[in-house]
């Protein structure tokens, strides 16, 4: 079993899309990568926190790998933006993956070296190791299970059939 973590704006949405991938076996919406420790969404909103909405994925990378894991992540956000996703705008919504791994480090630098070719501007995605993930409160987690209508940016309609879990 691996781990990683991702920020992709608004994490009820990235949360709802890498849940429902084959191989992926585990999602916590949290807070990653900011000033204080334990943070909660009282504290990013007020802007006393700089950590990123974000997402930890355990997954089984005999079935899925790092590089499939970053496909899908590229595949629900606009990596060229800074600070913003969909209408959610601040640093809290930035785009970042979060290694623990020297190894998987190489693989994002490789994989996002490589996904430049496809964009004119700059991607911004923040590549950094981790620095605390906090997984936020009970509420956050799997919100669009528990509020099927509550807004998401990320088009779940994305996952292919052959990638969704049975």
């Amino acid at each position: 079993m691996k781990r990683i973590v991702f920020a992709g704006g608004c994490f009820w949405g990235v949360q709802a899309y890498f849940k429902q991938l084959k191989g992926v076996q585990a999602t916590a919406a949290g807070y990653v990568n900011g000033n204080i420790p334990n943070p909660c969404y009282e504290d990013l909103k007020a802007g006393k926190a700089t950590h990123a909405e974000a997402v930890e994925i355990h997954y089984d990378d005999n079935i899925i790998s790092l590089e499939k894991l970053l496909e899908h992540l590229f595949r629900i956000i606009d990596p060229t933006s800074i600070n913003r996703q969909g209408p959610d705008i601040g640093i809290q919504y930035r785009t970042g993956v979060y290694y623990r791994l020297p190894e998987d480090k190489a693989i994002i630098e490789k994989f996002i070296s490589e996904k430049q070719k496809d964009y004119h501007e700059k991607i911004a995605v923040e590549v950094a190791q981790e620095a605390g993930f906090y997984p936020a409160e009970a509420y956050h987690q799997d919100y669009l299970d528990k509020n099927p209508g509550g807004y998401c940016h990320v088009d779940l309609s994305l996952i292919k059939p052959e990638e969704r879990k049975a």
